[in-house]
């Protein structure tokens, strides 16, 4: 009996490997062992909120409605305003991931890597207030700091066995012209502050030192042009 109780305990104590990896696990709540849930992270996971139209819109003989450039142009037009909107009302989003798995703990959720800790934490109090295509959205921080740990890399390579029921991430790629965008004005920002920060530098400097400079060269040409000296 006391083995059991003792095996019992360090189950329960056991941290589930599953959710650290890729912060959802396919037990939920039930899961014998624990779900730590971060209470500061620079990622937060959006629950369920996207919905791949080919994975509803099918005919009467199984065929897709909905073909693949529709679905990548349908899947671009989400990714983007997604974004945008965390960078534009939260802060700068480092990382943003999308699953295409079909298992109910991983369908349709979106990671999203923030720069800084604050604006995650400020987004997810935010963003639990809101609706989003006629859902509430449930988001909540995620330990999910690194995506390849938490990516299937047999799907990468086009080789997982196991399909959209998978237990990693299968994520959903956007299109090169959308990623040289969004990720393009990034760069764009970064290099702008990076010359702001280096015109102020060279402004101080001026301040400090440059100015008295110009200020004994002034004064050595009026005693040269006093004495008749050039």
């Amino acid at each position: 009996i006391s083995e059991t109780i003792s095996s019992c305990f360090l189950t329960s104590t056991v941290n589930c490997s599953f959710y650290f990896k890729i912060g959802a696990c396919r037990h939920g709540d039930r899961c014998s062992r624990l779900h730590n849930r971060p209470t500061f992270s620079q990622t937060i996971a959006l629950l369920n909120i996207y919905r791949n139209p080919q994975n509803s819109a099918q005919s009467a003989d199984g065929i897709n409605a909905v073909s693949d450039v529709e679905m990548q142009e349908h899947y671009d037009e989400f990714f983007e305003e997604v974004f945008t909107e965390m960078e534009e009302k939260y802060g700068e989003v480092e990382e943003m991931n999308v699953c295409d798995n079909l298992g109910d703990h991983l369908v349709g959720n979106v990671y999203v890597k923030f720069r800084r800790e604050e604006d995650a934490e400020k987004a997810v109090l935010n963003l639990n207030n809101r609706w989003f295509n006629g859902q509430p959205i449930h988001a909540e921080l995620s330990p999910v700091t690194d995506f390849r740990e938490a990516c299937c890399r047999q799907y990468e390579m086009g080789e997982c066995t196991r399909g959209g029921f998978c237990n990693f991430m299968h994520l959903k790629p956007i299109s090169r012209e959308l990623r040289r965008e969004l990720y393009g004005r990034r760069r764009k920002r970064h290099r702008s502050r990076s010359r702001s920060r280096e015109r102020r530098s060279r402004s101080r400097d001026r301040n400090r030192g440059g100015g008295g400079g110009r200020d004994r060269e002034r004064r050595r040409s009026r005693d040269r042009e006093r004495s008749g000296r050039f």
